[in-house]
């Protein structure tokens, strides 16, 4: 670990693996390296991968606090299991395991909590390797959106000022901000406001529990905001794009359980209460 970084002693990782040894050893070696959370405070849990990571992380990760899920139960599963062996530490750091600090700032976000109380979860700010943004705040989904952002539709010129609105592309220029949902694979949640929640909705298996948790965290008087100047290298391949990837499918279905629990208006973009 980093001699001159002092991680907060409030900030909990979470992590999880499926069938990524590589990613997740260096995530975390990453972590401690920046001094961003301390080894104690890192949870990894391997989510039942058939190709034996687990039982390798719990070796090579000492110090760290390991979880073995006895089944594959989702991604919203897996990471609920980790805050429930995280402890009790104030914030969550949940993080992808194919992603890395640019450098540590993390008390940025942690400040951001300090002055708004009501925050719930903060999203960090995703880039992909080559130093683009992913532009990981957005408006809910709409009918419409959903299908701007998965066809070809999204390239009309005509239907491109939805498509940008619905990916905020205006709000990064300055400091933190508010956003209907941030994408998952890397934020800051309030610990009181994940237990208020119950945490992810473990019927969603892959794919929009994120969406899912930010529309409650609103729904429940929580704000849920993005913090550009916290960066986090995000080795992102999007695998769901189009419509008919298992992937796709697996996001479709997913976006179907949303529909049904907060409607999806046709055009727009969705309520936050």
């Amino acid at each position: 670990m980093n001699a001159a970084a002092s991680p907060p002693p409030d900030l909990c990782a979470v992590i999880l693996n499926y069938n990524s040894f590589d990613d997740t050893y260096g995530c975390v070696a990453a972590l401690l390296e920046q001094g961003i959370v301390a080894p104690d405070r890192v949870v990894v849990v391997d989510n039942a991968s058939p190709d034996g990571s687990g039982p390798r992380l719990q070796q090579a990760l000492a110090g760290v606090r390991f979880v073995q899920s006895p089944r594959n139960g989702g991604y919203a599963y897996g990471v609920n299991l980790g805050f429930a062996h995280a402890g009790d530490c104030r914030y969550y750091l949940v993080l992808n395991p194919d992603t890395r600090f640019a450098e540590n700032n993390i008390a940025l976000a942690l400040a951001e909590f300090e002055r708004d109380p009501q925050l719930g979860l903060l999203g960090l700010n995703l880039l992909n390797p080559d130093g683009s943004q992913q532009y990981s705040a957005r408006r809910f989904y709409s009918v419409l959106t959903v299908l701007l952002r998965r066809s070809a539709l999204g390239r009309w010129r005509l239907l491109r000022r939805l498509h940008d609105e619905h990916l905020m592309l205006e709000a990064w220029n300055g400091g933190a901000f508010e956003a209907d949902w941030v994408i998952g694979g890397g934020f800051v949640a309030r610990r009181e406001a994940m237990a208020q929640l119950g945490g992810f909705d473990e019927g969603y298996f892959l794919y929009v529990e994120d969406t899912d948790l930010c529309r409650r965290m609103w729904g429940a008087g929580w704000k849920v905001k993005a913090i550009p100047a916290v960066r986090l290298v995000h080795a992102h391949a999007r695998a769901s794009k189009g419509l008919r990837s298992r992937a796709a499918k697996y996001h479709l279905r997913s976006l179907y359980r949303y529909a049904r629990k907060f409607g999806l208006p046709l055009l727009g973009h969705g309520r936050r209460r």
